[in-house]
């Protein structure tokens, strides 16, 4: 972590055109409960855990192969007592090459330790980017949360949630 985001990556034994086209297909490795484009510029896309976390993204900036940077425009979590904490901050993966290898650098820039939620996005994201991305890339497979709302099976794991 830097300070005052929350970072994390993953190196893969993939190109840094597989990386980047995994990490636009957000159904694949975040959530299949996602409504619109993930992949176009300018364009936003909405997500949802059943009534838990609402929010709305934007990509805002693309270099094919090298970045992509989503915007949270809208958000809306049940479990805080400020339920947009997210609302302008941004998710940011950078993807380059470390020898015959490609890192994908992830920063969720605004998300700080003070944040109510600051704990539970913390474990999801590491969940997401270090577990489903990973295997996205890798394996061609992702372990997105389900589209019926359920988390995915990390996630319960990682929370000793049990399945619905």
């Amino acid at each position: 972590m830097d300070g005052r985001n929350f970072t994390t990556s993953i190196l893969v034994n993939k190109n840094t055109t597989s990386a980047f086209n995994a990490i636009k297909d957000f159904r694949a490795w975040w959530s299949e409960e996602i409504e619109g484009n993930t992949d176009q510029l300018y364009e936003s896309f909405f997500y949802h855990y059943q009534d838990v976390h609402l929010c709305r993204l934007k990509l805002i900036e693309s270099i094919p192969d090298q970045k992509l940077v989503y915007q949270v425009v809208d958000n809306h979590f049940s479990f805080t007592t400020d339920k947009t904490e997210w609302i302008d901050t941004k998710l940011i993966f950078e993807v380059t090459e470390e020898g015959d290898k490609t890192r994908v650098f992830f920063m969720h820039e605004g998300l700080v330790a003070e944040y109510e939620c600051y704990d539970v996005c913390k474990d999801a994201w590491t969940s997401y980017i270090q577990g489903s991305l990973q295997s996205l890339i890798t394996t061609g497979r992702g372990k997105p949360n389900p589209k019926e709302g359920g988390l995915n099976a990390e996630l319960v794991e990682k929370w000793g949630l049990q399945k619905k």
